[in-house]
């Protein structure tokens, strides 16, 4: 859809093809289009005019015309010497849009919406606000990073904006699964990026999460992470903040071993398993929840059969239940919390 719309529709958002012009003009009337309205006219949201509606995927809202203004003028001060009857056109046009939106006041419900909560969609997007972000933070970000072992690849994907963050004294924190220790491109990435990042891990996080100076957040939107959620209410980024420290506190320095389950030939990952296999969870969703393979958590599974004696499913769950597998981690419950806490740390 990215090359249909710069095929047919050449232009940026200060001059809109005449199509282009009425469905933009009737989203800042009426506050929102449906989306079957826009897709004859893909630039509307190529240039980020228009995107979905939080509440409803199958209505679009208008980005408002200031932020058009802002984005169009911040883009143009590095060529204005050569672009002074774009700036003009620039200008005229938004100046338009705004007349139009002041003719209909918004419901008092929606105020602060359209900034609080935007939906990104398309990775180009989720990147460019990403790196927007990552320029505009001066003091800490906080991630959480779930999944198993990552992926070289996709440590390097924004390896450029951590180097940035470093650069200007940005302290990071970074949340992973135990899984993710045995893999050498993390490692690589944290010694890379010495002490400007501090890791732990648990057994499992919550989904993806990166939080920019306690003032903008963002989250996926869909599973396949393709959409993502940019947030900045207050109330919204304290609870993910509150969300974020508690884990921190549960988690384990990367720096610093796994402790002993207790229990003679269980591993720590073993018991993690043998608590989600109490709690009536399937292979599958053990595995995602842990950040394995389906295939290395049946190898656990039968590892936990045999050390326990059980002969099958049933008995298994039986055996985890009289040794005392079935609640929280013992490791969780009994590690000191000799790390200082971020609301002790200056830095932070």
């Amino acid at each position: 859809m990215a090359g249909h719309g710069a095929e047919e529709h050449p232009h940026g958002a200060d001059r809109l093809c005449e199509a282009g012009d009425r469905v933009y003009s009737r989203a800042v009337r009426r506050g929102r289009v449906p989306r079957r309205d826009a897709e004859p006219v893909p630039c509307l949201l190529e240039l980020a005019l228009l995107h979905p509606d939080p509440d409803d995927m199958d209505w679009l809202v208008p980005t408002s015309p200031q932020e058009v203004m802002t984005r169009l003028l911040r883009g143009m001060y590095d060529e204005v010497s050569a672009s002074q009857r774009r700036v003009g056109s620039a200008v005229a046009a938004v100046e338009w849009y705004a007349g139009l939106g002041r003719r209909v006041r918004p419901a008092p419900s929606s105020a602060g919406e359209g900034s609080a909560i935007r939906v990104l969609d398309g990775l180009a997007r989720i990147q460019a606000a990403m790196d927007e972000a990552t320029q505009a933070c001066t003091t800490e970000v906080l991630t959480v990073q779930p999944g198993g072992i990552r992926r070289e690849a996709e440590l390097s994907e924004g390896l450029h904006r951590a180097l940035a963050l470093r650069g200007r004294g940005v302290r990071m924190r970074d949340l992973y699964t135990h899984v993710a220790r045995h893999g050498q491109g993390l490692l690589t990435y944290l010694e890379l990026m010495g002490d400007a990042v501090e890791a732990r891990t648990l057994d499992e996080v919550i989904d993806r999460l990166i939080l920019f100076d306690r003032t903008v957040a963002f989250i996926p939107a869909n599973n396949d992470r393709t959409m993502a959620l940019e947030l900045r209410h207050p109330a919204l980024i304290e609870y993910l903040v509150t969300v974020f420290e508690r884990l921190w506190r549960l988690a384990i320095p990367l720096t610093a071993p796994l402790p002993d389950t207790g229990i003679e030939g269980i591993s720590h990952r073993e018991q993690s398993i043998a608590a989600l296999l109490a709690e009536g969870h399937q292979d599958a969703v053990i595995a995602e929840r842990l950040g394995i393979s389906v295939r290395t958590c049946r190898a656990h599974i039968a590892r936990l059969s045999e050390t326990l004696g059980a002969a099958s499913r049933t008995q298994l769950g039986v055996r985890i239940a009289q040794v005392g597998l079935d609640g929280p981690s013992r490791a969780a419950a009994s590690t000191p919390l000799s790390v200082p806490g971020p609301e002790s740390r200056t830095a932070r």
